[in-house]
């Protein structure tokens, strides 16, 4: 969190080419200058600040998360130790309530400004490890190796349920390109257990969350990148909500009583591949099994079940990570 009483306050609205920066002093209105997305744009900006006497420590920059475009600045604020937060741009627009129209420039002083309100709430930005950005680069290129090959199988496979001869012609054509995208899957798998084993704190990090049933290493590389090494939570039901595995209640006064489930706001990644988890674990996992079984009987929804085993497995990969020490099975 951040608790220094900070003098000036800069919003960045970053786009593909250019960034908007908008300054808010105590002492004036906002200020706004554009500058060019590049090495030179991001050294332009800093001369400013420097110039205007906006000194670094004093100042607070607040940007939204843009992906890749955000790099150059990101990596810039970094080296010079700047004060600044990257946050989610839902989370922005929730706090400054109704707004009409929108450019660049105003997008820029409302960043600004939800800084300057919400000062001492917001996180400084923490940078991942090399390690994980190289991780995370390898797994975005399987997902959608992976997508492809899905979409390419696809379409062979319902020819053939309609018309047999076809079916066997589109699958006969994709054949080859099918093996290639197997053999590259499994090369960038290779890959990341490569880097994995390169790093101890990795590889012991996948070797603990992995250690529980149901979890493998994709899953735990997810967790690891979202969380950069388990570090950005407070508590594992703050981690179970972020995955969005928590159900809420639903109900106001005497005529709205609805039932509680999970909110569509959450790490959508992290939740499927913890659907998918939770499936293998009531299958493998003695307890879980149980579990699953015993409230199916009782006659309680399959997926609310699920729902409870995913929670529950996101409260023993916090727990085997906080005791460093791998999950044993219960023995009966």
């Amino acid at each position: 969190m951040v608790h220094s009483n900070f003098i000036y306050f800069v919003g960045i609205d970053i786009s593909k080419s250019t960034f908007d920066v908008a300054i808010i002093d105590q002492h004036q209105s906002p200020t706004s200058f554009k500058f060019q997305n590049t090495g030179k744009g991001v050294n332009a900006f800093l001369r400013l600040l420097k110039n205007k006497k906006y000194p670094l420590q004093d100042t607070l920059i607040c940007m939204e998360h843009t992906g890749v475009y955000g790099r150059i600045i990101i990596a810039k604020l970094a080296e010079k130790q700047a004060n600044f937060c990257v946050e989610m741009s839902l989370r922005i627009a929730k706090s400054i309530g109704i707004q009409r129209g929108k450019n660049d420039k105003v997008d820029a002083i409302r960043i600004a400004k939800y800084a300057e309100k919400n000062s001492n709430e917001l996180e400084l930005y923490t940078p991942i490890p090399l390690v994980l950005e190289k991780v995370k680069l390898l797994i975005k290129i399987r997902e959608k190796l992976v997508q492809f090959k899905a979409d390419l199988q696809k379409h062979p496979n319902e020819m053939k349920a309609f018309d047999p001869e076809l079916g066997k012609l589109a699958e006969k054509n994709i054949k080859k390109t099918i093996k290639c995208f197997t053999n590259e899957i499994k090369r960038i798998e290779e890959e990341l257990k490569e880097l994995i084993l390169s790093d101890n704190q990795l590889n012991s990090t996948i070797g603990l969350v992995t250690s529980v049933t149901g979890i493998g290493t994709i899953t735990a590389l997810y967790f690891t990148i979202f969380t950069n090494f388990f570090t950005r939570y407070t508590n594992p039901k703050q981690l179970a909500c972020y995955c969005g595995v928590v159900p809420f209640e639903h109900t106001s006064g005497s005529s709205v009583h609805k039932q509680s489930k999970t909110h569509p706001i959450a790490n959508q990644t992290l939740k499927k591949q913890l659907h998918m988890c939770a499936l293998a674990a009531v299958r493998h996992d003695p307890d879980l099994k149980v579990y699953y079984h015993r409230k199916a009987e009782e006659g309680k929804n399959k997926m609310l079940v699920l729902n409870n085993v995913r929670n529950k497995l996101v409260l023993r990969i916090c727990a085997v990570v906080k005791r460093q020490k791998p999950y044993k099975k219960q023995v009966a």
